[in-house]
C-alpha cells in the first residue's frame, strides 16, 4: 500500500465524522451531509483504484 492509499483511508473516515457531526450540530441538512459521505467515498475508491 503506498503513502497516497495510507492517506486516503485516513482522511476519508475523518470527512465523514465530520459531515454526521455538522448534521447533528444543525449545519448541514440531512442532504447535504449525505451527499458529502457519498461523494467522498466515491472519491477516495476512485483515487485508491488509481494508486
Amino acid at each position: 500500500m503506498s503513502d497516497a492509499q495510507a492517506g486516503l483511508l485516513v482522511a476519508t473516515p475523518i470527512i465523514i465524522v465530520f459531515a454526521i457531526a455538522l448534521h447533528r450540530m444543525g449545519v448541514l441538512q440531512r442532504y447535504s451531509a449525505v451527499s458529502a459521505v457519498l461523494f467522498s467515498v466515491a472519491i477516495a475508491a476512485v483515487l485508491f483504484v488509481q494508486q
